[in-house]
């Protein structure tokens, strides 16, 4: 497909320095632009690339002054990243065919009791369990299932692989990619006098609110009893794992590998670094920010502080402490010489 630098600004409400019928076709990073494509500069530190790119057109912010000449058409934007981030997505679904699609495709398997919205597409090999219901728009992709009585909203896509367990309820705009498993049962065992365990029964659900994003391979179980949350607005990276009765807070992110032990509520717009681990029954301050790998085995109070380190603790103290980790060797060697000489003077 091709465009214009016109009809580029139009679409995100632009103004165009330069040639307005420039042609682009393709998206780019701004160091690998080549003559066609289409990229942005949003960090300044990247803005000595736009004085030797080779793209036709870059996306830049109303602010921006060029220090150097410059061969490419700008359109100019207030926010250069949320607009780019729009073409991607629009991009993206003319890649996967996913925007127009409608229809049921086969063999897949529909419960007679089930209710199918209007312009949904159900792609080959999926399952509909009985009394699911599905709202409009939206995109279930093949090998997906979909167990009982699950409510899902509108205008979401389902990724090929995913399997949502039953009694699940999804809002509206959620976007789950390829083999997370939505529901699956909490980790409850009850240890007997013998040394084995027993299972304790998962009879909650998962519900997961409005505009929410899901990577791949996440997994979010059920509810011993009541729900899981997944707030609106939250996106979570591949690979988590979250556990029972955790609620996660609006509009939080989450990134890849962390794992959310049972019954803990991480706050609204907080941040979760890769391979966090947060111990069950906590509660974290809304605006957290946990550094990657921090490891949270106490609820947190304070909003919009930041954690790094295991045990957690303030950015500020686990700063120190690291400055002073790296000169053990050199303070055990300085200890270990004035043993010496202590020992010395007091054999002489």
């Amino acid at each position: 497909m091709q465009f214009t630098a016109k009809q580029i600004s139009d679409f995100l409400s632009g103004t165009v320095e330069g040639d307005e019928t420039m042609i682009v076709s393709e998206l780019s990073k701004i160091e690998e632009g080549r003559k066609g494509t289409l990229c942005f500069l949003s960090n300044r530190k990247y803005e000595n690339y736009i004085y030797s790119t080779n793209a036709s057109v870059v996306i830049v912010g109303l602010d921006f002054v060029p220090s150097q000449p410059i061969s490419c058409t700008l359109v100019k934007v207030k926010d250069p990243y949320s607009a780019f981030s729009v073409l991607l997505e629009k991009y993206n679904e003319v890649l996967n065919q996913t925007s127009g699609k409608t229809g049921i495709e086969q063999p897949c398997f529909i419960h007679p009791t089930a209710k199918i919205g209007k312009n949904v597409f159900i792609g080959a090999f999926s399952y509909i369990d009985e009394n699911v219901e599905i709202g409009d728009d939206t995109k279930i992709l093949q090998q997906v299932h979909i167990g009982s009585d699950s409510k899902i909203g509108s205008g979401g896509t389902f990724h090929p692989g995913v399997k949502i367990y039953n009694r699940s309820v999804i809002g509206n705009g959620v976007v789950i990619h390829s083999n997370t498993v939505i529901g699956s049962d909490g980790f409850g065992f009850a240890p007997q006098p013998d040394g084995t365990y027993t299972k304790i029964a998962q009879i909650g659900n998962v519900v997961i609110e409005n505009d929410v994003e899901i990577g791949a391979n996440t997994a979010i179980d059920r509810a011993t009893m009541g729900s899981t949350f997944i707030r609106k607005g939250s996106k979570l990276d591949n690979l988590i794992q979250i556990a029972h009765n955790v609620e996660i807070g609006e509009n939080t992110v989450v990134a890849a590998q962390a794992g959310i032990s049972g019954s803990s509520k991480v706050g609204e717009r907080s941040i979760v670094g890769g391979q966090v681990g947060i111990a069950g029954h906590l509660s974290i301050a809304k605006g957290s920010q946990l550094g990657a790998q921090a490891g949270v085995n106490s609820s947190i109070t304070e909003e919009n502080k930041q954690w790094h380190g295991t045990p957690a603790q303030p950015y500020r103290d686990w700063m120190r402490a690291s400055v002073l980790f790296r000169h053990l060797p050199g303070i055990d060697k300085r200890i270990a010489k004035l043993e010496a000489e202590i020992i010395s003077k007091l054999q002489s």
